[in-house]
């Protein structure tokens, strides 16, 4: 089995110190105004974000997740006073994203419940602000993580990504020891994203602006955008002690066909805005590989430990093609698929030159991830980062990590 591989991989390695002081609780006023660590070749020096397009090649592509973050709290109460929590996770009817969301009348979706022990009656139900109608949710089944719940509504004029934007509240993260504020509603958003399912923000991203991005068009730096709706799983700590114990949380994601077709076509660099959009280009990679060897159903997933026992020897080129054919065969012009896959050192990167993202919590995958792009070097970067007053996780500062081949 190729867990077995890193059985000698210790998270307790990857660990180290953060004081809560470091951590951004808040967004600096401008989104591009974060300090940028430049790491290439094993050196390191510093600028201000909105500069970044003076350190990428001219001709590359860059790719985003476009995922959109939706107000996944839902707060009802009882008439007793007591709340009860239901925290979207993800659709199970309908299962996809986007014909969820555009539900008129019900959904059922896996959710987390706080307080659950509490929640007495059959429905639970809650006004509708600005309007006449309420929300009313209703346990089905308890799940092996989650509950399943229905959620419903009587106004057919509501989607229920309207439902969800009228009644509930973004789902920061619980590190920032906080309460939601309006501010959050925009912050805690690209300014591209689109399609709504994420309960976490790709937040490389988030120091991305219309000038930055006019910056990047002036070098003739291409675009394309990629959906990995983030998971709550993405806060999920690794508690085993070597990572060939940890299960790895499952993510949907959707990339369309003219992506594939931009990505088999770019000859320059290709500069990757996330660990999310860089999950989702390597799996998209390992199902161009499942293709070619005959593994690819009807199912589109990619499972933890699968990138390392697949065919190694394939390159970017064939596995692309082969996904497009497969694409051209079933005359789809998407791929809605889910991964599990685990990025650790040892993981050889394919589908990225240069990684953009943030400063991760210790002894996260987020933080091996780096690790296996960069290296032991990793804990140079995050050295220099304590050392000259980077601000971390979600709403702290940048960096643009060089892949050491």
């Amino acid at each position: 089995m190729a867990n077995k591989l890193f059985e000698n991989i210790h998270i307790s390695d990857f660990d180290y110190p953060l004081p809560d002081e470091r951590i951004a609780k808040h967004p600096l006023n401008e989104r591009d105004m974060s300090k940028l660590l430049l790491y290439k070749e094993s050196s390191i020096k510093e600028d201000i974000f909105n500069n970044i397009s003076n350190y990428l090649p001219e001709n590359s592509l860059i790719l985003f997740n476009n995922t959109k973050v939706v107000q996944a709290r839902l707060l009802f109460k009882r008439a007793t006073g007591a709340q009860i929590e239901v925290f979207l996770l993800e659709p199970i009817v309908p299962s996809d994203y986007v014909l969820s969301f555009s539900s008129n009348s019900k959904v059922l979706w896996k959710c987390i419940v706080g307080n659950l022990k509490k929640w007495k009656e059959e429905v639970l139900q809650m006004p509708i602000p600005t309007t006449s109608s309420s929300l009313l949710a209703k346990r089905i089944n308890n799940l092996s993580e989650g509950v399943e719940i229905e959620l419903s509504w009587d106004d057919s004029s509501l989607s229920f990504a309207r439902i969800v934007e009228l009644c509930g509240n973004i789902p920061i993260p619980p590190y920032l020891n906080r309460d939601a504020e309006s501010d959050d509603n925009v912050r805690y958003q690209t300014i591209y994203a689109k399609p709504e399912g994420s309960v976490a923000a790709p937040t490389a991203g988030l120091h991305f602006t219309n000038k930055v991005f006019k910056s990047l068009k002036d070098k003739n730096i291409d675009i394309e955008y990629v959906t990995l709706h983030v998971g709550a799983g993405t806060f999920k700590p690794v508690k085993a002690k070597n990572i060939s114990e940890h299960e790895m949380h499952t993510e949907h994601f959707i990339v369309k066909k003219s992506a594939v077709e931009k990505l088999l076509k770019h000859k320059g660099k290709r500069i990757v805005v996330g660990t999310t959009s860089l999950r989702t280009l390597e799996s998209i990679y390992w199902l161009g590989v499942k293709a070619i060897d005959g593994k690819l159903n009807e199912h589109l997933f990619v499972s933890q430990w699968e990138p390392y026992e697949l065919s190694q020897s394939i390159s970017i080129n064939d596995a692309l093609k082969a996904l497009d054919s497969f694409m051209v065969n079933k005359n789809i012009d998407y791929l809605s698929a889910s991964t599990q896959i685990l990025i650790v050192p040892g993981y050889k990167i394919r589908m990225a030159d240069a990684l953009i993202t943030n400063y991760h919590q210790p002894k996260s995958t987020l933080l091996l991830l780096v690790a296996a792009f960069i290296g032991d070097d990793w804990k140079k970067v995050y050295s220099y980062a304590l050392s000259h007053d980077f601000r971390f996780l979600s709403y702290g500062d940048s960096s643009l990590l060089m892949r050491n081949d």
